[in-house]
């Protein structure tokens, strides 16, 4: 007797049209198509199996593309950042800075699911380096010390990071097993917290941002007086 035939696998790939003529498959294709599918289901979620289905083919062929999922991530990566609009040379060097920051901020906001990514990825691509050179460039017209310039590129590079992982990821969206604290409970106990919170509803973060920004900005200049004061104040001390 003739062993059964197994079932042959279902093909859960987008149907085709009759008489369509399939898009050919491209890095681009193939980047935006993922960045659609972390929209959707998460970063967590992205395999090259979900990517094929989305895309109408077999998840080996992303590979004839990109040699790893790790290669597509890095070009995803870079897709963010390449978004990110660069003001024009010429302009006021403050208002550059600042609407740089408003920029990359609104990038999170457009890949709030791929931040995280980028928040903590090396940008070691050319992409990735290019924007590295252009933000220092600009601290360094407003902070001519060099020292001093890169230690505000991080500084800058901390608060924007954080501002924005807290704003797409984090606070009520961060991860807790614990059953959330009653408002009753916070107001009989954390009078502090139950004064701060109204502010910080969404509508209060453009203000809140501006602050963060106005702040750094307003340092500039006082980190070179501060790196060259320590040590005479170290000396007096002794």
């Amino acid at each position: 007797m003739s062993p059964p035939r197994r079932a042959k696998a279902a093909d859960t790939r987008a149907p085709r049209r009759a008489g369509a003529v399939r898009e050919p498959l491209s890095r681009e294709r193939i980047v935006q198509a993922a960045l659609d599918e972390v929209r959707q289901h998460g970063l967590a979620q992205l395999s090259t199996r979900r990517l094929g289905q989305r895309l109408g083919c077999e998840a080996m062929s992303i590979y004839h593309h990109f040699p790893s999922k790790a290669h597509l991530l890095d070009a995803m990566v870079d897709h963010a950042i390449a978004s990110v609009a660069l003001p024009p040379a010429g302009a006021d060097a403050t208002d550059r800075l600042r609407r740089l920051c408003h920029a990359y901020r609104a990038m999170a906001h457009r890949f709030p699911a791929l931040f995280p990514l980028v928040a903590v990825h090396r940008l070691n691509t050319p992409t990735g380096v290019r924007f590295i050179d252009a933000v220092i460039a600009m601290i360094q017209e407003l902070e001519p010390d060099r020292a001093a310039a890169a230690r505000q590129f991080r500084a800058v590079g901390y608060y924007l990071v954080g501002a924005c992982l807290d704003e797409t990821s984090g606070y009520a969206k961060g991860p807790s097993a614990a059953e959330p604290v009653s408002d009753a409970y916070i107001a009989a106990h954390c009078p502090a917290l139950m004064a701060a919170a109204p502010y910080f509803q969404r509508a209060h973060w453009d203000a809140t941002f501006e602050l963060g920004i106005d702040a750094m900005i307003g340092s500039f200049g006082r980190t070179v007086q501060a790196t060259h004061s320590a040590p005479k104040a170290r000396a007096k001390a002794r």
